[in-house]
């Protein structure tokens, strides 16, 4: 079959296998972006509220019926869905009500938090837009599901095809496609949050660095780095400044080291590290004239447990306290169970495979790090914070790969591998 089939039997297979699992995916932030994205589509506060609402308590129901019925001691008794999804509305719409009494009305979102917490989901139109067609055409759960199947396999495919621009065998591009599927990336992608679109996004800015250092189009390599950092401006805006600065940062790395050999940079180099610079540059001064909510008010949010406690007196001081805190309790938790930093360090010797691209690839895992460091909430679910990290394996290991895969793979009289497949 042609590489193109294949991408397209494995994103066929991987959305089937999703099926298992069409709600309970959920969490409590997923309420304010299928709200704002019912408003964009013409719904009022209420009418968002209700299905958003109805939407997030049956997967809440689904989640508790399918505990119990693995539970030792309850399975045999009374199914507790339909007293879990009353309990859920009535306390949803407490919230809410709350809400709009207080005169919370202004905005896309539903008021189901105090309106300080609900102002950062409102500067992140970005992932509601794309969820609007979806929730229009299949309803709250189908839709987004459905998004969630395209946004995660489109991932996939941005995956194979950066491993393809830098001519990397088939069968490994493929290898990198299954990885981001199956990988925590895959799964937390599939989740109604923002982390599938900044790590598809994040691809397609790789895909860019690709082609400007692969030679395969310079202007198109740098338009598509910075078309993912405008969107990824819209749908998180740190996140933007997070690659932007990380980007720059790898350009000028690579810059040196070339210098250093009395080698020109080269554009491949400068090219996407300019886009990086400007990229960087473009959200502070955007963030700050649009009057986005700033990084103290994001240590506030953190500290209070949103807004629910009164602001820090030294907000500072206890966020990095928190952060050694975290990143000692993080690291004794990695290694009891090593898999992500192994994965990360086959993905750093891949990466040395390719080192101009190498070092756009490491710069862009480290904004999952960056994120997670201005998060540092252990409790927050499934590491989802650090999975843009995952991309350096996902990209790193099919090329870590590539020597061993090119000898078994060239017959006895010396043919290419790309004639064999």
């Amino acid at each position: 079959m042609r590489p193109r089939t294949w991408v397209l039997l494995l994103a066929a297979v991987f959305a089937v296998l999703q099926l298992a699992n069409v709600s309970g995916r959920d969490t409590p932030d997923s309420k304010n972006y299928l709200s704002y994205a019912l408003s964009l589509g013409g719904a009022d506060k209420r009418e968002a509220a209700a299905v958003t609402i109805d939407h997030y308590c049956a997967g809440r129901a689904a989640i508790a019926h399918r505990d119990q019925n693995v539970d030792v001691v309850r399975f045999h008794a009374p199914d507790p869905a339909p007293r879990v999804l009353q309990e859920c509305r009535e306390r949803e719409w407490r919230a809410v009500e709350a809400g709009l009494a207080a005169g919370q009305t202004a905005g896309h979102t539903v008021p189901f938090m105090p309106e300080r917490f609900m102002r950062i989901f409102e500067v992140r139109p970005g992932y509601p837009v794309v969820l609007l067609p979806f929730v229009t055409l299949f309803g709250a759960t189908w839709g987004l599901w459905a998004a969630g199947v395209v946004i995660t396999c489109a991932g996939g495919v941005l995956a194979f095809l950066v491993l393809r621009t830098l001519s990397v065998p088939v069968p490994l591009a493929l290898t990198g496609q299954v990885l981001f599927l199956v990988l925590p990336c895959g799964t937390t992608a599939m989740r109604p949050m923002t982390e599938g679109l900044l790590l598809t996004l994040t691809l397609a800015a790789l895909w860019g660095c690709a082609l400007v250092l692969r030679g395969r189009g310079t202007r198109a390599g740098t338009v598509l780095v910075c078309a993912a950092l405008v969107a990824l401006f819209t749908v998180k805006h740190s996140q933007a400044l997070f690659l932007g600065l990380c980007l720059a940062g790898a350009g000028a790395a690579v810059a040196v080291r070339r210098r250093r050999r009395g080698l020109p940079a080269g554009p491949g180099v400068v090219a996407p590290a300019a886009a990086g610079c400007a990229g960087m540059l473009g959200t502070v001064v955007l963030a700050r004239l649009l009057h986005y909510p700033s990084v103290s008010e994001s240590v506030q949010d953190l500290l209070t447990d949103h807004f629910a406690r009164p602001d820090r007196e030294r907000p500072w001081a206890e966020f990095f306290q928190l952060q050694g805190n975290f990143w000692m309790e993080w690291l004794r938790r990695q290694l009891w169970e090593p898999l992500f930093l192994a994965a990360l360090t086959a993905g750093v010797l891949g990466a040395r495979r390719r080192p101009a691209f190498g070092a756009f690839l490491v710069a862009a895992a480290c904004t999952g790090v960056l994120n997670q460091a201005g998060h540092p909430d252990i409790a927050i679910w499934g590491d989802r914070l650090i999975t843009v990290a995952w991309l350096l394996p996902v990209l790193g290991v099919p090329l870590l790969l590539e020597p061993a895969v090119r000898r078994l793979a060239v017959p006895a009289q010396g043919a290419p591998l790309e004639r064999v497949h």
